[in-house]
């Protein structure tokens, strides 16, 4: 089985049309950056999703990394700052699709936004 997850930071305090905003960006490009063969899978087998939280950037940059280690696709959302953070603000991860187990063995603990 196939899924995308979605890791978001939380101490950002954003707004929860804002967090919308972030986690559509994350999730197109995660996409949009995925192996044409694995994106057609994922849409045919339901598309599975997950939106996940991050307590920091600190958290975020190192499930990155543990991510990339693996060979996932990961995206890094940074936001342009024109409503409610700087510019530049790294705001979530866009990670997938690829297979369940494999992301589970690295986002598995963390609790769901």
């Amino acid at each position: 089985m196939l899924k995308q997850v979605i890791v978001v930071r939380i101490d950002l305090k954003m707004s929860c049309g804002k967090i919308s905003a972030q986690v559509a960006h994350a999730s197109l490009e995660s996409y949009l950056r995925s192996d044409p063969r694995i994106r057609e899978m994922w849409r045919n087998t339901g598309a599975k999703k997950v939106v996940l939280r991050a307590e920091s950037l600190e958290e975020l940059v190192m499930l990155r990394k543990a991510a990339e280690e693996r060979g996932m696709n990961v995206v890094t959302i940074i936001d342009a700052g024109l409503t409610e953070v700087e510019p530049g603000t790294v705001t979530c991860i866009g990670v997938g699709p690829d297979d369940e187990n494999k992301i589970d063995n690295v986002f598995g603990k963390l609790k769901l936004l």
